[in-house]
């Protein structure tokens, strides 16, 4: 299809931006990669009368690590970038493979970390390891700056805590500690491209074969990503069997509520939680081999 006419408007600051989306509304529309932009925009499921790039705005590409506060990934970060880093490969592998899952190599290069969660589509790739890597997500508004945890950012299928004037400026990942260990696993018909059957994150915090801290995310398989609140509390302060890890991958399949639709049906996506949630656990612990991403 033809894409539509609209505005295109180039704010070089983000106080120039903020201030354009109070002023045209909700008309305007924020673009970073513009990969789930100008797509949508084409095939009539996305209307915007303003798109206001942020390209020009400098300062929002960064790609940074501090020992206190983590992983700093700026809105303009491409996850082809954080995908290949070995910054973040170092770091916390988890989220360069969880960067490598989204659609393509082509896509990657342009689109963003920021508007992969800005979408706020219940199977997206990256919501699950920064829900449970318990990452900060730093908002600009007209008001002030604030900032608000990643489990709390999803609102609905394509609605976030976002108000009128805000934009994402970045993401924070707090630092693994030698005791902590993630990992993401994506389930779909094909490596590449496709959209996730089920995703799921794990974030462990060992003291020698117990856990004595974790957080379980969940994606494709209720309105927003999801936290398995019952599943962490089965495994908190206890060494990590397999008969553990099956009771909480039980519990973690019985708390979630997806639909069917063209890629698998609800019950099939049960199972597969049942089966992945002890999957990524026991990937966490198990770390990542040199070289795999």
């Amino acid at each position: 299809m033809v894409l539509p006419e609209f505005e295109y408007l180039v704010p070089t600051t983000i106080e120039e931006a903020s201030n354009l989306l109070v002023e045209l509304g909700s008309g305007a529309r924020v673009m970073a990669g513009g990969t789930d932009t100008i797509p949508p925009m084409k095939d009539g499921a996305l209307k915007a009368d303003y798109v206001l790039s942020l390209t020009r705005i400098p300062g929002l590409d960064y790609l940074e690590y501090d020992e206190k506060e983590g992983l700093k990934i700026g809105c303009l970060t491409k996850l082809f970038d954080i995908q290949t880093s070995p910054l973040v490969h170092e770091k916390n592998p988890a989220v360069s493979q969880a960067a490598k899952y989204v659609a393509s190599t082509q896509v990657r290069n342009r689109g963003t970390m920021v508007g992969n969660i800005c979408n706020a589509s219940p199977s997206c790739d990256t919501a699950p390891i920064l829900i449970a890597c318990d990452a900060t997500i730093k908002i600009h508004g007209p008001e002030k700056p604030r900032e608000v945890k990643a489990v709390d950012f999803f609102k609905g299928v394509k609605r976030t805590c976002l108000e009128r004037g805000e934009i994402v400026t970045g993401i924070v990942i707090p630092p693994l500690a030698e005791n902590e260990h993630s990992a993401y696993i994506k389930h779909s018909v094909r490596r590449a491209l496709d959209l996730a059957i089920v995703g799921v994150a794990a974030w462990v915090q060992m003291d020698g074969s117990v856990c004595k801290d974790c957080r379980i995310a969940l994606g494709a398989v209720a309105t927003t990503p999801i936290r398995a609140y019952e599943a962490e509390k089965v495994l908190i302060g206890k060494a990590l069997t397999d008969e553990l890890l099956n009771e909480a991958s039980i519990i973690a399949m019985r708390n979630c509520h997806p639909i069917s639709d063209v890629r698998a049906s609800a019950e099939y996506r049960r199972d597969m939680i049942r089966v992945f949630v002890k999957r990524s656990i026991k990937k966490a612990l198990e770390g990542y081999e040199e070289g795999s991403i």
